[in-house]
């Protein structure tokens, strides 16, 4: 029988790896950008699930302040206020302002600095004496460590604070601060400010003469050099050697044309075109063509020896001297002209020569008078500024020292303070409360951000490429039967089958047509597991999926525990099911179905076994048969990869109406591409909670270079709370 195995899957029927089913759904498997933006319900899911480190963080927070609250020694305060400074109406010495662009509305006090002085040392060393024949414990350092002393607003009020856990303390030594400060108004304060008058007047002459001299030196300077400033000298210097330049250009150019001029009449081109233009010559030599016409019509007639041709000849080499003697007297006179020309151009020349050179000179000269000139200007600055600043430090000490003649006021005496103010508990409590709950909220933010898992199925959907074919909630009672079981490595061959009893009875239950009270009672994960089962055959309006490959990205993602429970849903709906455990390397199917190991895939590959001696029908299910892995061979991959495996795959799908593989997970594994192509299709488990993003994606571009057909996800141990079936149709 084995030996006649065919292959009937979609592969084969398609004659390619891609299923017919969404044919464009799947052309680029991949993820959707996750969003950044936080929503309402995004924010009320990170609250639901990191709720006991919220818990815990606040708990922490909230029980240390209020230990420091309810431990804290009672601290009190109390305060004194000067008026340091007459109102507008009584201070008519301060509108004699000698800045007026002044834009200080609070007078001329400078209260930063006065506050210094307050807290200085050499102020502060009488009032310590005094405040230490009655507290010898207080010193300067732990008395300006508890006072506090600062300007009310923009007004002219300076108000002095002390705090301690003694309230009788804080009434005496504001106290002796208080008639301290007012008597520093009065003596040391003004006395200051005369000695600064003294000084002034005696720095005064000395700037003044200073500011003289130099004003007359850079008088004389000016006068010496015609120098008015080094801007105005310079525009000059370049007015003048640009008509220079310009004056130099001109004879230059000049100069060069009669020097041509020159040497063209020493040729014979420049004395034609010298002779052309005297009228005397042109006359002469005019007459001599004359005589030549009419020596030719005398020699038609006569010899050449007869009298009127001699004569004729005669008299044309008189005009012949004449006429050379005539030009060597015009070239004479053209030569001496050009010559005389080009001599006044040279002398003019040489001129221009020795006046630019002096204007260089200068020009050399110009940025040492200019440093000079710019030196004597800054000092003159400099001094006329120290002039201005003295003129007006003394007019302003003068105004303050007519200021201090009104000493400064009390406007509020020190008090003795009742309540404390510190600890505020209820204060503390509050803000202990907001930064618990803020702490806490931020550690889980943290925690969220590093959490690299989808945590319900909406985000798994809203992210995946891919549809969601289902979401199986998490129950502990499954869960903690199936999940922490097939995890211990010393798991028991006879595991209580609770499981299969309750699908045994839904399987009944539909079969004999009970009411849907009894069926929806199975509860959400039954009813979760059909609504799996539905949507896989739904993919398909043409041809129904008869065997597909459930696999996860990663272990412990509960592919196998999907795997079996599907098998079983399917088996109650009337399909005839086969279940291969097809994961050679970690195979799990014999302890979710209570059987031996002994034999299995891996054995009717590698053996001649009859294939109806490995596959084992469930009990209490006839339509539901499975085959286990089998011994673990030392190469799964070349197993099922063997023409053998095909041929059995074939072999499977006809005789079964749905055969599902439960096959390795993808990442880092071949086994589930080698087995894909001769399937209708793979589902991918993710494990809500568990299943790392970065294993989805390996397991995406794993499957992006074989021919998969990827019917889509299930989502599994989804934690989120729904209303049951159940109380739906009680309630209709």
């Amino acid at each position: 029988m084995e030996n006649h195995f065919t292959k009937t899957s979609s592969y084969e029927r398609n004659g390619n790896a891609d299923h017919s089913i969404f044919p464009s759904q799947f052309a680029a498997l991949g993820f959707e950008k996750e969003s950044s933006d936080w929503d309402l319900r995004q924010i009320l899911g990170l609250l639901q699930r990191r709720a006991l480190i919220i818990v815990g963080v606040g708990t922490l927070v909230m029980s240390a302040v209020t230990y420091s609250t309810i431990n804290q020694k009672p601290v009190y305060e109390s305060n004194f206020q000067l008026l340091v400074e007459p109102l507008n109406e009584e201070k008519s010495l301060l509108q004699l302002t000698v800045d007026p662009t002044n834009s200080d509305k609070s007078g001329n006090l400078d209260y930063e600095s006065q506050i210094q002085v307050l807290r200085s040392p050499e102020l502060m060393a009488g009032i310590v004496k005094q405040i230490q024949t009655f507290y010898p414990e207080i010193s300067y350092s732990s008395l300006i460590e508890n006072l506090t002393i600062r300007r009310l607003g923009t007004a002219k009020i300076i108000e002095v604070r002390y705090r301690s856990s003694d309230s009788n303390q804080i009434k005496l030594v504001l106290d002796i601060i208080s008639k301290s400060y007012l008597n520093y108004s009065l003596d040391k304060r003004q006395t200051k400010l005369r000695q600064g008058v003294q000084f002034v007047d005696k720095q005064l002459p000395n700037i003044k003469k200073r500011v003289e001299h130099l004003q007359k030196e850079l008088q004389l300077f000016r006068q010496k050099y015609e120098f008015i400033s080094p801007e105005t000298q310079a525009s000059h210097v370049a007015e003048r050697v640009q008509a220079l330049s310009e004056q130099r250009l001109a004879i230059d150019q000049k100069l060069a044309e009669y020097r041509a001029i020159f040497t063209g009449l020493k040729g014979e081109q420049g004395e034609l075109a010298a002779l052309n233009n005297a009228p005397v010559y042109q006359q002469l030599f005019g007459q001599i063509q004359q005589l030549e016409t009419e020596m030719a019509g005398e020699l038609v007639r006569f010899q050449e020896d007869s009298p009127p041709v001699i004569r004729l000849k005669q008299k044309k080499e008189n005009i012949l001297t004449m006429l050379k003697q005539e030009a060597q007297r015009i070239l004479g006179v053209k030569f001496a002209e050009v010559a005389t020309q080009i001599q006044i151009l040279e002398v003019q020349s040489q001129e221009l020569s020795k006046a630019e050179s002096l204007l260089y000179r200068q020009v050399k000269l110009l940025p040492v008078l200019s440093r000079k000139y710019a030196e004597l200007q800054r000092e003159l600055q400099i001094a006329t500024d120290s002039l201005n600043r003295f003129l007006t430090t003394r007019e302003t000490l003068e105004i303050q020292v007519a200021q201090t003649e009104l000493p400064w006021e009390l406007i509020q005496e020190p008090f003795e303070p009742e309540n404390p103010i510190s600890p505020n508990v209820p204060r503390s409590l509050a803000l202990g409360a907001v930064a618990s709950l803020l702490l806490g909220f931020g550690i889980s933010l943290l925690m969220e951000k590093v959490d690299n898992t989808y945590h319900n199925a909406e985000s798994l959907k809203a992210n995946l490429k891919l549809p969601l074919l289902g979401v199986l909630p998490f129950e502990k009672k499954i869960q903690n039967q199936l999940y922490h079981n097939i995890e211990r490595k010393n798991i028991t061959e006879k595991t209580p089958f609770k499981f299969w009893r309750k699908v045994s009875k839904v399987s009944k239950s539909l079969q004999h047509g009970s009411g849907s009270d009894r069926y929806y009672g199975q509860g959400r994960f039954w009813e979760s597991l059909q609504v799996l089962y539905s949507n896989i055959q739904l993919l398909s309006s043409d041809q129904p999926i008869k065997s597909l490959i459930i696999s996860s990205a990663l272990p412990g993602d509960g592919k196998s525990t999907v795997s079996f429970q599907l098998a079983q849903i399917a088996a109650a709906m009337g399909k005839r099911v086969l279940l291969v455990d097809a994961d050679l390397r970690r195979p799990q199917v014999h302890r979710l179905c209570d059987l031996n190991n002994l034999w299995g895939l891996s054995s009717l590959i590698s053996t001649n076994i009859p294939a109806g001696q490995v596959i084992r029908q469930m009990p209490e299910m006839n339509n539901l048969s499975v085959v286990t892995s089998g011994p673990i061979p030392p190469d799964p991959a070349r197993l099922l990869s063997s023409e053998k495996m095909k041929q059995l795959m074939g072999y499977f799908q006809r005789t079964f109406d749905l055969v599902i593989y439960d096959v390795p997970p993808i990442v880092g594994l071949v086994d589930a591409r080698m087995l894909a192509p001769y399937t209708d299709g793979v589902v991918l488990v993710v494990r809500i909670d568990k299943t790392d993003k970065t294993g989805i994606m390996q397991a995406q571009e794993s499957l992006k270079i074989s021919p998969v057909n990827l019917l889509g996800i299930v989502a599994n141990g989804d934690k989120t709370q729904y209303k049951g079936y159940k109380h739906y149709y009680k309630t209709y």
